[in-house]
């Protein structure tokens, strides 16, 4: 008996190290993928007077590649499952990382938005493959573990990326905050081909390339009609359009995969409450909630409070140690209080947070400042943790592939809601005071409405079973024992 316990025992810890070293491979070319979607927003003025182009005219660079990834995203899981998830990973991080340094050595406009139509296919396949090779190799007593390691580039390269792509623009040259990801990709590439396995499913069906294009076509519009609500200068016409003919063509997407008998999305993960709450209702008006913060507290502190790029990059470090504080206490806190506990009461807090950050002023105290960003950076750590794993935790193997492209999707339309939301209230509050630029009380407002749907949407987490996912947090077991 003690010689099969100590078998067990060496296979569950051989198990548990495999599981944290490919979630930690994933980890790197996420944060690869993630930092640079961030970190190129400093450099385009630089970029523009290197291309002879209007500042304005750069935003092409930035669009092109979320259309491409938004078209290219509903494909991922279906490429993961016939070719192996492994093998496309590894193509995505090569593509991405070529497609980087073509961004860095490009001499025109024109060449720049070729590269990043390209880089936008290569992230497209990267964040879903890379979650299924997690989800295949992370057993559910690892789940909590291997999620919260690779949710920590989400976490910090958009904190991150704006304070690094200001230093290297300013002390360096634009081509470097594109030319940083080669060696992050070739590690990357290196760490995959000695770490992660080979898997890959052995019945999978036809193409359904109507189901593609119907998908494909619907987020990018969808995703079109966000981005586009952003920019104070989008007229309100083709922002309509885009968005209903985004809506109509998910529709008609959503019709065809429950149709047919092999769509490229299997919609029943839907079906399982713990993956539909925390991606398609609670979860993605949470996610847009906390998702706004980043995009608005730069503004305020340039814009409110009248510090420059540099000093308002060292208020969102503390942010940012804020996200990385709670990664060593976010499982003990689940297997205490379990994930609808979590969800709750920690949203509460991170919605409070939002709410508090309107009301700094150029006059309150730093350490004021500082311990409002930490527990906003601490809380917005453990809610998206919470909500990546427990998305997972009922999700059985045939679903995986699907369920990962679906959440990707929806957290690329949640992140761009959040935006879309925060920057239409700060316009509509200027406007009303007959102003362009936003002032202290725009921010106030924008920051309540933002935080009001971060609480609202916790609420809905209370209609889960105190139990939900024990089996990944081991809740129910601490509550017996």
């Amino acid at each position: 008996m003690t010689a099969v316990q100590t078998r067990e025992n060496t296979d569950e810890a051989a198990s548990a190290r495999q599981a944290k070293i490919v979630a930690l491979v994933v980890a790197v070319s996420f944060f690869m993928q993630i930092l640079d979607g961030t970190i190129v927003t400093t450099s385009l003025p630089q970029m523009a007077t290197s291309f002879g182009v209007q500042p304005v005219a750069m935003s092409i660079g930035i669009t092109v590649y979320m259309l491409t990834m938004s078209a290219f995203i509903p494909l991922s899981g279906w490429l993961g499952d016939r070719f192996g998830a492994r093998r496309v990973f590894l193509v995505s991080i090569a593509v991405f990382t070529v497609a980087s340094l073509f961004c860095g050595l490009s001499g025109s406009l024109t060449e720049f938005v070729i590269a990043r139509a390209v880089q936008g296919a290569g992230s497209a396949l990267m964040t879903p493959v890379g979650r299924i090779i997690v989800l295949k190799n992370a057993r559910k007593s690892e789940l909590v573990q291997a999620i919260a390691l690779i949710t920590w580039p989400a976490l910090t390269a958009p904190v991150l990326g704006p304070v690094l792509g200001s230093f290297i623009t300013t002390y360096a040259s634009w081509h470097w905050n594109f030319l940083i990801n080669i060696p992050i990709g070739l590690v990357g590439i290196a760490l995959v081909l000695r770490f992660v396995p080979e898997q890959r499913e052995e019945r999978v069906g036809p193409l359904d390339i109507k189901g593609f294009f119907l998908s494909a076509a619907g987020l990018t519009l969808l995703l079109a009609a966000l981005e586009l609500s952003v920019k104070a200068q989008a007229g309100f016409v083709p922002l309509v359009v885009l968005l209903a003919a985004g809506i109509v063509l998910s529709a008609m997407a959503t019709r065809h995969f429950r149709r047919i008998d092999n769509p490229l999305l299997d919609l029943t993960a839907f079906k399982v409450q713990t993956f539909s709450m925390t991606t398609l209702s609670a979860g993605t008006a949470c996610r847009a909630a906390i998702n706004a913060t980043p995009f608005l507290l730069p503004l305020l502190f340039q814009l409110g409070f009248g510090l420059s790029s540099i000093a308002a990059g060292t208020y969102l470090l503390v942010y940012f140690l804020g996200n990385l504080g709670m990664k060593v206490v976010t499982t003990p806190l689940l297997r205490f209080f379990g994930f609808r506990n979590v969800l709750f009461f920690n949203g509460v807090i991170a919605a409070g947070s939002i709410v508090a950050c309107g009301f700094l002023t150029p006059d309150t105290p730093d350490v004021v400042i500082s311990a409002l960003l930490l527990i906003a950076g601490l809380s917005r750590s453990m809610e998206f943790t919470a909500l990546n794993t427990l998305s997972f935790a009922d999700i059985g193997p045939a679903q995986r592939s699907s369920a990962s492209t679906l959440s990707s999707m929806l957290q690329q339309i949640s992140m761009l809601v959040g935006v879309a939301v925060a920057a239409a209230v700060l316009n509509i509050s200027a406007g009303l005071r007959g102003a362009a630029d936003p002032i202290l009380g725009d921010f106030r407002t924008a920051f309540f409405v933002v935080g009001m749907i971060g609480f609202l949407s916790c609420l809905r987490f209370l209609r889960l079973s105190a139990d939900a996912g024990a089996d990944v947090s081991h809740h129910r077991r601490f509550q017996k024992s």
